[in-house]
């Protein structure tokens, strides 16, 4: 094609990128991870249809900058799930992309060296990798999907995904939400507000014909029939927490008047713990108490939870980052996140009185 003084004026270049059939050639999704994959999905679903009364905990890193400690958080949380699973269902977040509210490090997927390099290429197949080998662990994983292309490389390995604050408003978002094969958790907006996650979830259940790429990585039309296991995710906003009775009776309210389901999830983080994560803990205990008090319609939490606790800035120096300290939004660290969990259990047991089996 032909310079254009028209045309490609601030785009200074582009590369190649993996399609994701040759993705998949290369790093092949293995009988063992995609009956993992599809038992979380499974699971996930009689939970949002109220057909299993199990707590559903969707807890892990804000975001994987560090494939060995992602891995070592697996394998913790994989001993806890055993201990816990007939009461409390545990995910774990796995998220490689991030939204940023300006700018910074978008995540282990677009800059997988931390460097501003932006190998892309280098990032899918990391990312990719390591869903494989927590998919080997046992451990049911839930990823943020931000750019509308990036499931056809990576959905087939996770069990549950979010659209964001940010997102959900998007009518992209939801078009890539309808055609998802597994459940999708819709976060209210930035200002607090639940109508735009509705909306969505009503958006997201509906057919889309839409713009996308194949398996190919060709241009195509895609045509979706809806997902059925859109959700609402509790995670406050600009005007403070929104997990207390009186929000979740509110969205109870407009869940109904909108004829979807009314199951929810509250996000224990972000403006629930008002960005301060030694928070979380109090949105937990809450909204416990308020599913033990007889309130079902609270089937589940978030929480950003990490090896240790904190977070720390990229300074370019990859040889001073702590161990299992988040990059990005502050966590909780491991003991905590084990203390609150076995709480949660416990008060679990008391409401449901027989395992789940």
């Amino acid at each position: 094609m032909q310079p254009s003084p028209a045309r490609d004026v601030n785009i200074q270049r582009t590369e190649p990128l993996i399609s994701p059939v040759d993705l998949v050639k290369e790093l092949p999704l293995t009988p063992e991870v995609e009956a993992t994959v599809l038992e979380g999905r499974r699971q996930i679903q009689a939970v949002l249809r109220g057909d299993d009364p199990r707590f559903l905990v969707i807890v892990g890193p804000c975001s994987i900058h560090d494939e060995k400690a992602a891995l070592d958080y697996a394998v913790r949380l994989k001993k806890l799930s055993d201990e816990m699973s007939d009461h409390v269902l545990l995910v774990m977040r796995v998220y490689f992309e991030k939204p940023r509210t300006t700018v910074g490090w978008k995540g282990l997927l677009y800059d997988p060296n931390l460097d501003d390099t932006f190998d892309i290429n280098e990032g899918l197949r990391r990312a990719r990798t390591l869903l494989t080998k927590i998919g080997e662990i046992g451990v049911f994983t839930g990823t943020e999907f931000l750019d509308p292309i990036v499931p056809q490389y990576l959905a087939g390995m996770v069990s549950w995904a979010a659209i964001g604050a940010r997102t959900t408003e998007s009518q992209t978002h939801r078009q890539m939400a309808s055609g998802l094969s597994m459940p999708v958790g819709f976060k209210n907006g930035t200002d607090g507000s639940a109508q735009v996650a509705v909306d969505a979830m009503i958006s997201a259940r509906a057919p889309h014909a839409f713009l996308g790429i194949d398996h190919f990585g060709q241009t195509c039309v895609v045509q979706t029939s809806g997902n059925a296991y859109g959700h609402l995710v509790l995670r406050g906003g600009n005007s403070g927490p929104n997990f207390g009775s009186d929000a979740i009776a509110e969205a109870c309210a407009l869940l109904s008047k909108s004829d979807v389901p009314s199951q929810m999830m509250v996000d224990c983080s972000h403006g629930n713990s008002n960005k301060d994560h030694t928070r979380q803990g109090i949105a937990l205990k809450d909204i416990i108490e308020q599913r033990v008090a007889g309130n079902a319609n609270i089937i589940g939490c978030m929480l950003e939870s990490n090896i240790n606790p904190g977070a720390q800035k990229l300074n370019g120096d990859l040889a001073s980052l702590e161990y299992g300290v988040s990059v990005t939004d502050a966590c909780i660290g491991w003991d905590e996140t084990d203390e609150l969990m076995r709480w949660a259990h416990g008060k679990m047991a008391n409401v449901m009185g027989q395992p789940v089996t």
